[in-house]
């Protein structure tokens, strides 16, 4: 079999779930023999689509034989997925179950499919760890990811499925980095409503997330103001070796949700299926748990 070529497009270098993707990525092209090249859009979908696009249409000899592409955007770059299965590329997203696919697949000639965290289950998780991190309930500060992101809303649907209705939650939006949670953090302790609001518990849907709005409380001059919010439970997701498990042993986290890369899965798939001639489900899950187990968080007002 041919050597591979890979294109791997995702969002940002800042995100340390990002670069667990490109890690995954590079150990993958070594374990399969195959080339990956690694482009990141910067939280840009339009650029996103400009550099896509540009490698489909790039010499035959120098094009990719398969692209996985993590969509900045909501739409899941259709436009970019017909012109890439057009030209014979493969083509795996992540993160979305685009309405394109099935109608893709039917005249592709390679593969293509979807990859995804289960982000509803994740965000069940996550309201989970509310519900045995706050018994008899309380007050959440939630920070989600971006609005056009369908991750960030299915995690805020299961979070809301599972959550005690005795636990109420404050919603702020962020970039799935730990510089805009702190900015938004930030920004709501200058409101009103912010120094009324009495809270038990900061939740995040993205470990570096939960890190900047630590990061911003660190910042209050108030010591004893800073004291009271550190001393709050901090949850997150991602849950990987090097961060996210880490600040739960460290204590800066009290639970996180282990979501595991899915470029590495992605690729596998698209080279079995290259090499097969045959596409592979049109759709799959991976799975994520919560760290530590939810029987082993110790209650924060029993």
């Amino acid at each position: 079999m041919k050597k591979l070529r890979f294109l791997i497009s995702l969002h940002n270098r800042e995100n340390d779930f990002q670069m667990a993707q490109a890690q995954s990525a590079k150990d993958t092209a070594r374990k399969l023999g195959s080339d990956a090249e690694i482009v990141y859009a910067d939280d840009d979908a339009v650029n996103q689509s400009t550099q896509l696009l540009k490698a489909i249409q790039s010499r035959v000899d120098s094009r990719p034989d398969a692209i996985v592409v993590e969509p900045v955007g909501g739409t899941a770059l259709p436009q970019v997925a017909q012109a890439a299965s057009t030209a014979g590329i493969g083509w795996a997203v992540l993160n979305r179950r685009p309405d394109y696919l099935s109608t893709l697949r039917r005249a592709a000639t390679g593969p293509v499919f979807a990859l995804s965290s289960d982000h509803f289950e994740i965000g069940c998780i996550q309201g989970r760890q509310f519900a045995a991190l706050l018994p008899r309930g309380g007050s959440v500060l939630y920070i989600e990811g971006p609005s056009q992101s369908s991750s960030a809303k299915e995690r805020t649907s299961g979070m809301l499925k599972t959550k005690p209705s005795n636990i109420q939650v404050a919603m702020l939006k962020a970039r799935w980095t730990e510089q805009s949670a702190a900015r938004a953090v930030q920004s709501w302790l200058k409101l009103a409503t912010s120094q009324s609001a009495s809270i038990n518990l900061v939740g995040a849907q993205d470990d570096s997330m939960a890190m900047g709005a630590r990061k911003a409380f660190q910042e209050m001059t108030n010591e004893a103001e800073r004291s009271r919010w550190l001393s709050l439970p901090f949850t997150g997701c991602d849950g990987l070796p090097a961060t996210g498990q880490a600040w739960v042993r460290e204590k800066s986290l009290t639970a996180t949700i282990h979501i595991p890369p899915l470029t590495g899965q992605a690729m596998e798939i698209l080279a079995r299926a290259i090499q097969d001639g045959n596409q592979p489900p049109e759709y799959s899950f991976t799975t994520s748990f919560s760290i530590p187990p939810l029987e082993s968080l110790v209650p924060r007002n029993p």
